[in-house]
């Protein structure tokens, strides 16, 4: 298996076919090809040696796409650089890899600047941007359209199976950055599993609006390489870009994460007459949704269908799959739309208790899987990858608990549980009840320090257009839901939440107030 096995079959296939479409800018399938092969010889030309690190700091273009296959096709390793990072975390990723070349676009050259002098392995920066045209690339950087311009295609040096194909960096979320090292078996049977549970069509088109640099979408987009797609591609996530792009690309599958669907679906211009009638399919996942936007978007989507996909960078990402048939009214009685699905193809999920032994099913364990698509391990961190992989098994360090079907319940991040009172708390309960009140836009909800309690529930609320909540009022609402030990104690009204760049909520940020200069913290 090789990352650019879909790209052959396309252009053998249908070579016409567009194969990225990026504003203005669309290549088929056979021009598309050309230049990836054009960038390999290119690559190469400038010292990139198999298995050597390539890096890219961009926001998402048709070249990244190109970025993602002419790497591997010529024999390098892919390091996508997280755009949300601070230049000393982006320097940290370069150095720790060894990343030699770095490809940069227009919004991080100013970042650039600040730790180019420090990325001790790095020798070329090639621009990728568009504010400069050919032959005006800024100092001390090669343009791309220059260098592909300038070199002959080569042929794909097929690297395969357990060759490492890339090292993806794990975002804030759970503190100090880890390369996630994936090979070509991992991500290609991610997408062969992808593709068998329906996450792709014959003639789809994929339109790009999470982030690239993150695993997420790139695992997403995996089965409509393999379909040989049309892939759309917008540079960020913005909902009325999205919408638009939407109608006019005729797009008929797209990856969010709930945060965004929360975004699109709320946003005034959701309202503005638009053809989105081949619009098929929404992917979400990275974190739980709550059942109340999960139900403004189906009804804003009438006839889309919703699936989600729970999973990590270190699966490749995907390890359940929850099927639009649960989340459809008439099956909403099941309960199965709360789940995360069942484990995805050739994928085996158990819930373990800190023995590594499974627990009985209904009981809150750790979340662990095996199968092809689990990393090869962590670059340079033998501890942390030896603590991680166990016995062939992926401990994620999610709780959660199996029903007799078979449906995976993600509980929360297991340090994320709350204990107040001696009573187990999971956030993503709370989270679905404070959710449901008619003045929460989004919400989370974290514990915080009590002299009482030991940890008190604290939810931190963003509030729709015009409206305005008090604590009371919330506390009130939750327990008509939930156990009133499982109720928010207190409530802080913010203007946005703190989000990752893989469009996680940053609880971390949330509690360090809270925990800072205590002896214990949960963060």
């Amino acid at each position: 298996m090789y990352m650019t096995q879909g790209l052959h079959r396309a252009v053998q296939q249908n070579p016409e076919r567009i194969a990225s479409r990026f504003g203005d800018r669309h290549r088929s399938y056979a021009q598309f090809a050309d230049r990836v092969a054009r960038l390999a010889g290119a690559l190469q030309s400038l010292g990139m040696q198999v298995g050597d690190r390539v890096a890219m700091l961009s926001l998402n273009s048709d070249r990244y796409l190109e970025y993602q296959m002419g790497v591997p096709w010529g024999g390098g390793v892919l390091n996508p650089c997280n755009i949300r990072w601070s230049a000393a975390e982006i320097l940290y990723s370069l150095n720790d890899s060894g990343s030699t070349i770095l490809l940069v676009d227009d919004a991080f050259i100013p970042l650039l600047a600040q730790f180019r002098d420090q990325a001790s392995s790095l020798r070329h920066v090639i621009y990728c941007g568009d504010k400069h045209g050919r032959g005006e690339a800024p100092a001390g950087m090669l343009h791309y359209e220059d260098i592909v311009a300038a070199a002959q295609p080569v042929v794909d040096c097929l690297r395969s199976g357990e060759d490492l194909a890339g090292i993806f960096y794990t975002g804030g979320t759970t503190g100090f950055p880890k390369g996630v090292m994936l090979s070509h078996a991992n991500i290609v049977s991610s997408s062969l599993m992808s593709l068998a549970g329906g996450l792709a069509v014959p003639g789809g088109v994929y339109l790009h609006a999470a982030p690239m640099f993150h695993l997420a979408d790139m695992g997403i987009s995996g089965p409509h390489w393999l379909e040989g797609n049309t892939h759309s591609i917008v540079p960020a996530f913005a909902p009325e870009l999205v919408l638009d792009t939407l109608a006019r690309d005729r797009v008929t599958h797209l990856l969010l994460v709930p945060t965004m669907i929360q975004m699109m679906v709320d946003h005034p211009s959701m309202k503005k007459e638009r053809d989105l009638s081949a619009l098929r399919a929404i992917v979400y996942g990275a974190s739980p949704i709550s059942e109340a936007v999960l139900d403004r978007a189906m009804a804003a989507l009438p006839g889309v269908e919703f699936t989600q996909c729970y999973g990590m960078t270190e699966l490749s990402p995907v390890a359940t799959v929850l099927s639009p048939l649960y989340h459809k009214a008439e099956s909403r009685h099941l309960g199965k739309h709360r789940s995360a699905g069942r484990a995805s193809y050739v994928t085996e999920v158990r819930i373990v208790d800190a023995q590594g032994a499974e627990v009985p099913r209904g009981t809150v364990g750790e979340v662990t899987v095996r199968g092809p698509n689990v990393m090869q391990g962590y670059w340079n961190q033998p501890e942390m990858t030896a603590a991680a992989l166990r016995n062939g098994w992926m401990h994620t360090g999610d709780g959660a608990y199996m029903d007799d079907d078979g449906f995976v319940f993600i509980a929360d991040r297991l340090k994320d549980m709350i204990i107040s009172g001696g009573e187990n708390v999971y956030s993503v309960e709370v989270e679905n009840a404070v959710a449901k009140h008619a003045a929460v836009a989004a919400c989370a909800v974290i514990g915080i320090p009590s002299d009482e309690w030991g940890e008190s529930v604290h939810a931190v609320v963003v509030c729709k257009p015009g409206q305005t909540l008090s604590a009371p009022d919330l506390i009130a609402h939750c327990k008509t839901l939930i156990a009133g030990y499982k109720c928010p104690r207190s409530l802080e009204v913010v203007e946005a939440l703190p989000i990752s760049g893989a469009g996680k909520v940053l609880k971390m940020n949330l509690r360090k107030p809270y925990w800072e200069g205590r002896e214990r913290a949960v963060a």
